[in-house]
């Protein structure tokens, strides 16, 4: 269902993709992205911004694609990974999380200060250090990512 809003991709409108619920889908490990899925990568952007009050992060799989890639709202800004994989963390905790694709919160650890090895949407290679919040998104979509479910 279109928004208006236009995308990076030319198109004359966003792609809002329907919410993925199934959890033996949601469940599958994802496959490596490739240059080939960035359409998948504004697809995500332009539907988590259509959820923008109900939710902070996504990942691929939650609009029906298993494939290595989330996007999430970094301190104001949506951000796009493709292929991200935690490569330190420090401070653990524990917290309660809820998900748009489940009902209800559940318990799960966290840690306060990640490091991510990911590529952007021009497939060049990143390394950034998150905390805080946008540390603890990053955590649940790359779970999504491995098929973990909180």
């Amino acid at each position: 269902m279109p928004n208006g809003k236009g995308s990076s991709r030319g198109k004359a409108f966003a792609m809002i993709r329907p919410i993925m619920r199934n959890e033996l889908v949601l469940q599958q490990p994802s496959t490596a992205a490739t240059e080939a899925d960035l359409p998948i990568a504004q697809d995500l952007l332009d539907t988590l911004a259509a959820h923008r009050h109900s939710c902070v992060g996504m990942a691929a799989n939650m609009i029906g694609e298993v494939k290595r890639i989330i996007a999430f709202d970094n301190e104001g800004a949506y951000l796009a990974m493709l292929n991200p994989e935690i490569v330190s963390r420090a401070g653990a905790y524990e917290t309660e999380e809820g998900c748009l694709s489940l009902a209800g919160t559940r318990p799960t650890t966290r840690y306060r200060t990640i490091k991510v090895s990911y590529q952007d949407l021009a497939m060049k290679p990143r390394v950034k250090t998150f905390t805080g919040f946008t540390a603890q998104i990053i955590q649940h979509e790359i779970d999504h990512c491995n098929g973990v479910l909180i």
